[in-house]
């Protein structure tokens, strides 16, 4: 396994990422490796696991007019636009890696169509240990990752949807789509 290195020294230059959001996306992209390695994933899928966790929030602390040039989206609530903002840096810049873009650009609503890396990366980004609530829940959870990749990737997208609906929020059409793919 790949030594974990910091993740200041990795972000690009261009990322806009506070200190603390830089310690959410060390422990999302700490907790993919763990896995990775758990799992013996081989090294190109480990590497787009590593490289969706570094960058996934790479964006989140940009300002709208930012977020809305670069996702080329002006309807979308700002909230969810810094993973495709992200997804499209990346690509303009000469990533081809389909599952690491994908996996970025739907991290914070889902996406049926995912293969593995955007699986992890959605829940390493809802079971990374400086989440402040069902923390044990989502300690074992995170826990059962390399024995039950899909029966754990199943469970954390129903446990989205169920705050979502218990909090009023309303459902995007991709998320429905995710839970009726894996339910």
């Amino acid at each position: 396994m790949t030594p974990t290195r910091p993740v200041n020294a990795l972000l690009p230059s261009w990322a806009i990422a506070s200190p603390r959001r830089r310690e959410h996306i060390a422990r999302v992209t700490a907790l993919l490796d763990r896995w990775a390695g758990a799992m013996r994933i081989p090294a190109g899928e480990r590497n787009a696991w590593h490289d969706a966790g570094l960058l996934h929030d790479a964006f989140r602390d940009a300002d709208e007019p930012l977020l809305r040039e670069l996702s080329l989206d002006e309807k979308s609530p700002v909230e969810i636009l810094h993973g495709p903002a992200a997804a499209a840096r990346l690509h303009s810049l000469g990533e081809r890696r389909a599952d690491v873009l994908d996996a970025i650009r739907w991290h914070t609503l889902g996406n049926s169509l995912w293969l593995r890396t955007g699986q992890a990366l959605f829940m390493a980004d809802f079971l990374e240990p400086g989440r402040k609530f069902m923390v044990a829940e989502r300690a074992w959870l995170a826990q059962m990752v390399p024995d039950d990749f899909t029966g754990v990737f199943r469970q954390v997208v129903k446990t989205r949807l169920e705050w979502s609906l218990r909090e009023g929020k309303g459902l995007h059409p991709e998320t429905v789509a995710m839970w009726n793919a894996v339910r």
